[in-house]
C-alpha cells in the first residue's frame, strides 16, 4: 500500500497538497500562491504563515515524494524472493506513485525538475541518488544473472522515462482493453526487459 503524503488534518500538507495539484494541472510557473490558497480556503497572506514561498512548496512537495518512494521501494524490496520479484518491485513502486494517491505530488518531482533552483536541487540529490541506487543495484544483479543483457545504467534511464511516460497516456479507470490494471501494466513493462522464456 502506498503510503500517503499529505495529512488532511495538517494545515502545512494541505495546502502542499492543493500546490501538488495545481502545479501538475497547470505548471508550477503558471500557479500563483493566491490559487494555492484559495483552493483550501486560505487567503494568500495567511498562506505564509504555514511556508515561506512558492518555491519552498515545490521543494517540499518533492523531498515528500523522493522519501516516501524511496521508503516504499526499500520495504517491498525488503519483501521479494528472488531477483524477478526485485524487478517487478522497482516497476510496481513507481507505476503506484504515477498512478496512485501521490500522483499529483509525482508528476510535480517528474517533469518540474528544472523548476527547482540549483541549490535546491542539491539538496535533494542525496535523496534521489539513494532511490536511483536501488534501482542499480537490482539491476545490476539482474544483469550478472544474464536476466538483462542491457548495462544497468542505460536500461534503469529507459525504464524510468518509459514508467514516467505512462502519466501521458495510461488511465486505471478507462484502461484499454480493461483487463489492463496497474498490476497488468507492471507486468507488461517487465515482459518487455525479461525474455518470456526466463520470467
Amino acid at each position: 500500500m502506498t503510503q500517503l503524503l499529505f495529512d488532511p488534518n495538517n494545515a502545512r500538507d494541505r495546502l502542499l497538497s492543493a500546490a501538488a495539484k495545481l502545479f501538475h494541472r497547470k505548471g508550477f510557473a503558471a500557479t500563483t500562491v493566491r490559487e494555492i490558497g484559495a483552493e483550501v480556503g486560505i487567503l494568500s497572506g495567511s498562506l505564509f504563515h504555514h511556508v515561506r514561498s512558492k518555491d519552498d512548496m515545490l521543494f517540499a512537495v518533492m523531498e515528500r515524494v523522493i522519501a516516501a518512494m524511496t521508503q516504499d521501494l526499500s520495504s517491498a524490496l525488503s519483501r521479494a524472493t528472488d531477483t524477478r520479484s526485485r524487478l517487478h518491485a522497482l516497476i510496481t513502486v513507481e507505476l503506484a506513485f504515477l498512478h496512485g494517491p501521490n500522483r499529483h505530488a509525482t508528476a510535480v518531482l517528474f517533469h518540474d525538475w528544472r523548476a527547482l533552483s540549483v541549490e535546491k536541487q542539491a539538496t535533494l540529490l542525496d535523496g534521489r541518488n539513494a532511490y536511483f541506487q536501488l534501482w542499480n543495484d537490482v539491476l545490476s544483479t539482474a544483469n550478472a544473472q544474464q536476466l538483462t543483457a542491457v548495462d544497468p545504467v542505460v536500461l534503469r534511464q529507459f525504464l524510468h522515462g518509459a514508467l514516467a511516460w505512462t502519466s501521458y497516456w495510461y488511465r486505471p479507470d478507462h484502461a484499454t482493453p480493461a483487463t489492463l490494471t496497474l498490476e497488468a501494466l507492471a507486468d507488461q513493462a517487465l515482459a518487455m526487459i525479461i525474455p518470456a522464456s526466463d520470467s
